[in-house]
């Protein structure tokens, strides 16, 4: 028969800190009853494991052989059943990966350590907004333009004196031109997705 114990209790039987089995409470490897009691059917079973090796397999086996199972232990609230029968649902699917916790732990760790490089490089000036790149690229594509649309005018006359030709039908034929090579060039768009 299973009795229900404090934490402290469970810490102490266990020869551990109850700071440890608080953490493990809150982490999931370890089921608070509805009173916030842990049962005594739990002390010697493989929960500290979990911590660092991921032994949520072996943590599972050890309960089940002990005929314990985390079902028994969870609160009867239908909250908290739909949303484990939610999650076992989306590890059935593949939607998420079933991993053991040192697993989770070490993709959460290699994601935190992506995350502060791109704050690194942002801060330091190595990475910018996406943003602010199109908004770079257009605005250099818009003056690029401009300054084409603006050479007829200022290059017809010059061309039209050194081949002793009339200048406004010069500037007008530089004119066309300049205007078809714009429209053949388009928007202008960037592959920002690409890896220099």
């Amino acid at each position: 028969m299973s009795e229900l114990i404090s934490l402290r209790e469970f810490a102490r039987r266990e020869n551990c800190s109850d700071t440890l089995v608080r953490r493990a409470v809150k982490q999931g490897r370890l089921v608070l009853s509805d009173g916030g009691k842990l049962d005594s059917r739990l002390v010697g079973t493989a929960w500290r494991e979990a911590n660092a090796k991921g032994a949520n397999t072996a943590n599972t086996s050890a309960n089940s052989s002990q005929g314990v199972r985390s079902s028994q232990f969870a609160p009867d609230d239908d909250a908290n059943r739909s949303l484990e029968d939610t999650a076992r649902s989306m590890i059935a699917s593949g939607a998420v990966p079933d991993r053991d916790y040192a697993e989770a732990l070490r993709i959460k760790e290699n994601y935190l350590a992506l995350l502060r490089q791109l704050e690194y490089e942002q801060k330091s000036g190595q990475l910018i907004e996406l943003g602010l790149a199109k908004g770079v690229l257009f605005e250099c594509a818009r003056a690029a333009r401009d300054a084409w649309l603006n050479w007829p005018a200022r290059v017809g006359p010059l061309v039209a004196a050194d081949l002793g030709l009339e200048a406004d039908r010069v500037t007008e034929v530089l004119t066309e031109h300049v205007h078809k090579h714009i429209q053949q060039l388009g928007e202008p768009e960037g592959d920002f997705s690409a890896e220099s």
